[in-house]
């Protein structure tokens, strides 16, 4: 099938390898612009650009879609279908009728729950124990499309967004390899979305990565999670932010939230239970153990966050 892929990062651009190997033509590739990267600002291509380029085909780069710029170009390169992968444009509507077979998008939940642009994230933030991947034809709402095809994805009750990231691309790319031909073979027949069952899942900021103590343990946990690896969770102490990369639930007897009930390994007592903090980065500092952290500032059982 003659394929125009719109996509920007690396689940994006994992998925573009996989029609590569599929034997499909890319006929050509849309992706957002460079941007600078890192503490030296380096600009850097998308993920997705760079996969295109190593494969010899043309990549596009406009600030917009929606002001019409680009429909002479689209419609020359005459795709039959249209698949995107976290593009992070808006398709207009003049667009998503071009190609025989329309547009199609992979999203990273189970829709109509969690539709917007950290779906994984929220799915993990919120302590769900499954998510998965749905492929939908794309329409002019955000992620309202009729649904073709979904595959669910178990959460482990340890797992982190960054983890959750990778196993939901592996399905991902499985989802799009088995889709395509039923679509060039006219089999797949699109669900209409139960628009009353949807929920958002908005970008995510480094303020929200915030915690207290004084929340329930679960909720710290699943904050924890959901944030790594970005923004990363954080706690306020001495007037700096302590960052926690892992940690764990644990027992608590009832005390005060904040309270240190063991110093090694390091136990915070929450509003409901308790947390054992095993990773934690403090302002300024490395990545650390909690019990190492705990040892710098000579806490003990009993002292207070």
């Amino acid at each position: 099938m003659r394929i125009l892929f719109m996509g920007t990062p690396d689940i994006a651009a994992a998925c573009l390898e996989t029609l590569y190997a599929a034997g499909h033509e890319i006929c050509a590739v849309y992706t957002r612009r460079d941007k600078p990267v890192g503490r030296k600002q380096i600009l850097t291509a998308p993920p997705v650009k760079q996969t295109a380029l190593s494969h010899g085909t043309p990549v596009y780069q406009p600030k917009t879609l929606r002001d019409g710029g680009e429909d002479a170009n689209i419609r020359a390169l005459a795709p039959d279908l249209i698949v995107v992968v976290a593009y992070g444009c808006i398709i207009p509507p003049q667009i998503l009728t071009m190609p025989k077979y329309g547009c199609i998008n992979l999203h990273v939940s189970l829709l109509p729950k969690y539709r917007g642009s950290a779906p994984i994230q929220w799915a993990v933030l919120n302590g769900d124990t499954e998510t998965g991947v749905s492929i939908m034809q794309l329409d002019e709402g955000v992620d309202t499309g009729d649904v073709l095809l979904c595959k669910t994805v178990a959460i482990g009750p340890e797992t982190t967004s960054g983890e959750l990231f990778e196993q939901v691309t592996a399905v991902g790319r499985q989802a799009l390899a088995e889709i395509l031909p039923d679509i060039e073979a006219g089999k797949v027949h699109g669900e209409k979305q139960d628009h009353a069952k949807a929920s958002l899942a908005p970008r995510l900021t480094k303020e929200m990565a915030e915690f207290r103590f004084s929340e329930d343990a679960a909720h710290i946990h699943n904050w924890v999670r959901g944030m790594n690896p970005w923004p990363v969770a954080w706690f306020m102490h001495g007037g700096k932010r302590i960052k926690v990369q892992e940690c764990r639930l644990a027992q608590s007897a009832g005390e005060a939230p904040g309270t240190v009930l063991s110093a090694r390994p390091l136990v915070i007592a929450c509003g409901q239970g308790a947390v054992e903090l095993r990773r934690v980065v403090p302002e300024g500092s490395k990545p650390m153990d909690g019990s190492a952290w705990a040892a710098g500032l000579r806490l003990a059982a009993g002292d207070s966050l």
